[in-house]
């Protein structure tokens, strides 16, 4: 037998009070290790260049009004939750095959990245990301003046 160590073995509010100025770090781990782990809806997270990227989640069968997009710090937050009306009550389903569960699903989105738009179009959501680092914090290139 080999005792591994594993992050659950880890006594993690114990390191977080000895990491002065690491404290975002061990709230991510945190968030991490508490999250469940699932897998709906399926996503892609594709890299389109530099500073655009896009987010797109799998959605069928949720009507307009039925999922939020909210973003919060570096935090955005995709929900969706089934509005039940009568026709859907009164529908007998042989199989269903199409999920009609809520969800929430979160992602961590860097310092400087802002969400620039959102569409469903097929049943699949797509969201707009790009960063946008603010002039006064983007590297610039200092002149050195030779003397004689």
């Amino acid at each position: 037998m080999t005792n591994q160590l594993t992050l659950r073995s880890l006594d993690i509010p114990t390191l977080h009070k000895h990491a002065i100025g690491f404290d975002t770090v061990f709230d991510r781990l945190l968030a991490a290790t508490s999250a469940q782990a699932t897998n709906y809806p399926p996503y892609n997270i594709i890299k389109l260049d530099d500073d655009r990227y896009t987010i797109e989640l799998a959605v069928a069968g949720f009507r307009d009004g039925e999922i939020d997009v909210t973003v919060e710090k570096n935090t955005l937050t995709v929900s969706g939750s089934k509005i039940a009306t009568e026709a859907d009550e009164a529908t007998e389903y042989l199989h269903r095959g199409i999920s009609a569960r809520s969800f929430v699903r979160t992602f961590t989105v860097g310092e400087y990245v802002e969400v620039v738009g959102a569409v469903i179009q097929d049943g699949i959501l797509t969201i707009s990301l790009e960063r946008q680092v603010p002039e006064e914090k983007k590297p610039k290139k200092i002149a050195i003046t030779h003397t004689k």
